[in-house]
């Protein structure tokens, strides 16, 4: 018999969908906007690339897991520590992304003479197989045994039960919460974020300084640089914010479960947290859209081309630089 679902269970159902349904089509749209133009080819496009693979990979299979999980299927413990992995190592991914991002874009401005030379397609692709690597390592701890099992196999076994423990599947039910808070938050989550806040501070700061300085009849093309970078820069800290806006407020609620256990945490702050950490996987599409030219431009001829049967004329290709609206 299937499980009953509430009202309540709907809403949040319809909710996930909605937002799987923003997230996917959007994530794939900047893949693809990537891949038809060759203006978006270098080192920071590519990283962003493999954050927008992470985000279609939540609304593809984050979000359809987070919806099974609510409706508390009755499964074995490492059933359930297989489906509540992902999210773990698809955050762990879009981290490392964005900090990738911010040491590229600190490279631009500090060796922009030598940045070509250091930053290459090669040594970017490595760093991307390097982050995915990481992710896994971290997100799947739990699976070697960082996790709730003897918990659960002791209330398992004083109920007469034999064999591996059946539960209701939900995440703080076989996730540590030790391991969240001590390994995944105050190791993975905020010494990154804290480290991308001073990476982004020091690249505002050089751009700023290269500004001031005084313009002379052979400093154009510098100033346009600097300038170029300075928007590109906004934006890329926009999705830095945006990120930890969207998932500092589910760790902090983690570090309450693990400090304060007596400590009431409503219902629906939970969901909103949780709302929040999946629909950052729809933002950046949004935010590249409304803020780099260069891919509003593709999204605009992928659109036309493709779905309106109306080719415009081709986009630029040549452009060294990127180009952003204020």
């Amino acid at each position: 018999m299937p499980p009953y679902i509430s009202a309540f269970q709907a809403a949040y159902i319809g909710i996930e969908v909605l937002i799987a349904l923003v997230s996917v089509p959007g994530n794939v749209l900047v893949i693809w906007a990537v891949k038809v133009n060759q203006a978006l080819r270098d080192a920071t496009f590519c990283f962003i690339v493999s954050l927008a693979v992470a985000d279609v990979a939540v609304g593809a299979q984050v979000i359809p897991l987070a919806i099974l999980i609510n409706i508390g299927p009755q499964t074995y413990f490492h059933t359930c520590l297989m489906v509540a992995c992902p999210v773990l190592i698809l955050t762990q991914s879009s981290i490392l992304a964005l900090l990738a991002i911010a040491v590229d874009r600190y490279l631009r401005v500090k060796i922009p003479l030598r940045y070509k030379t250091v930053v290459t397609q090669r040594r970017a692709a490595v760093a991307i197989a390097g982050c995915w690597i990481l992710s896994l390592v971290v997100g799947l701890t739990p699976m070697f045994g960082w996790n709730n099992l003897s918990e659960v196999e002791q209330a398992w076994i004083a109920n007469g039960s034999v064999g591996e423990p059946v539960i209701k599947c939900e995440f703080e039910k076989v996730i540590s919460m030790e391991y969240m808070v001590y390994f995944n938050f105050f190791v993975w989550v905020l010494p990154p974020l804290l480290l991308m806040v001073l990476i982004y501070l020091e690249v505002f700061y050089l751009i700023r300084k290269q500004l001031n300085k005084k313009v002379s009849a052979s400093s154009g093309d510098p100033q346009k640089y600097y300038g170029k970078e300075l928007k590109i820069a906004k934006s890329l800290a926009l999705i830095l914010f945006l990120f930890a806006l969207s998932w500092l407020p589910l760790h902090i609620l983690n570090c309450i479960t693990l400090f304060c256990p007596t400590c009431q945490k409503p219902s629906i702050l939970i969901y909103i947290a949780i709302f929040l950490t999946h629909g950052n996987s729809a933002m950046n599409p949004i935010v590249y859209a409304f803020r780099i030219h260069k891919f509003r431009v593709t999204f605009l001829k992928i659109w036309n081309d493709h779905f309106r049967c109306q080719p415009k004329p081709p986009i630029e290709e040549d452009i060294p630089e990127e180009k952003a609206d204020d």
